[in-house]
């Protein structure tokens, strides 16, 4: 070989070393920002996975509080048919309307005349 290929391959060589050393930090940040990017995206993903989780919970607390309001609206209502029954039951006694109620079977003789006596039945 003669020197002049000798020459032109070291320089070669060294100019290849060289644009290593000055590419190898470039690099090395790339795949530092590319691991970091990648431990940010796995982030995002474990927080919006417990965002929804907890989402998914509460929709569940508040179908169950739906389904206990409307339990409760209905025992209201129900509480609300009684009192109005009973309500009736109060007027129709004032009225005496209700007086056959108020005597036992074996009492009837004791009553006999009044209006307890007259049966709804018998109008």
């Amino acid at each position: 070989m003669s020197t002049v290929a000798i020459v032109v391959i070291v320089v070669v060589a060294a100019i290849i070393v060289i644009a290593l050393l000055a590419l190898m930090p470039r690099m090395r940040e790339r795949s530092r920002i590319r691991r970091r990017e990648h431990e940010l995206q796995g982030r995002r993903e474990s927080a919006a996975t417990g965002h929804r989780e907890h989402a998914e919970s509460r929709e569940r607390r508040a179908e169950v509080a739906e389904q206990r309001a409307r339990e409760a609206e209905q025992q209201a209502e129900r509480e609300h048919a009684e009192a109005n029954l009973h309500q009736e039951r109060a007027s129709a006694a004032e009225r005496g309307m209700a007086d056959h109620e108020l005597i036992e079977e074996d009492e009837r003789d004791r009553f006999a005349g009044t209006s307890a006596d007259r049966r709804p039945d018998a109008d």
